[in-house]
């Protein structure tokens, strides 16, 4: 068994302190410890996304980072951006541009494409590829998924 350690953070704005194994990665301990699903584990190597969940301000991999890291961290998942209506239009835009088909990479692209969109410049259509290139999506060919985060940011930038 590896060593235990004590830890305190902020989830989704809520303070947790918990007792995590040294080689517990993050989004396992969301998952299993704090009940917080919307984060996925897919390829378990960094690569395809599913796992990003915000530590400080940054998206991060999840699965690449160990939860004893998140020592004094502010960790946000999908539950807590999506309560907090932070991405309610991107989600709204995602469902009407049918960007997303079996979800799983959904919550990734999400968090991906608010990062990029949060500098409130407007991206072009190459630039959102470039920031998502990392969230893979197996269903809808990015198409759409572009489509939802360019009509975001042209409606946002209008405000």
């Amino acid at each position: 068994m590896s060593p235990v350690y004590d830890i305190n953070l902020i989830v989704n704005g809520e303070p947790v302190a918990a007792q995590v194994e040294a080689r517990k990665s993050l989004v396992d301990f969301l998952r299993e410890d704090l009940s917080l699903t919307g984060s996925h584990v897919g390829c378990e190597h960094g690569v395809c996304g599913a796992c990003s969940v915000r530590v400080n301000g940054d998206v991060v991999r999840g699965c690449l980072m160990l939860a004893v890291q998140c020592d004094g961290a502010k960790v946000e998942t999908i539950e807590g951006v999506s309560d907090s209506g932070e991405i309610a239009d991107l989600q709204d835009a995602f469902e009407k541009r049918n960007a997303l088909q079996c979800g799983y990479c959904t919550p990734g692209m999400l968090l991906t494409a608010q990062e990029l969109l949060a500098n409130g410049k407007l991206p072009s259509r190459d630039d959102i590829r470039e920031h998502i290139s990392g969230n893979y999506c197996r269903c809808t060919g990015y198409h759409a998924i572009v489509d939802a985060v360019e009509s975001v940011a042209m409606a946002r930038k209008a405000k």
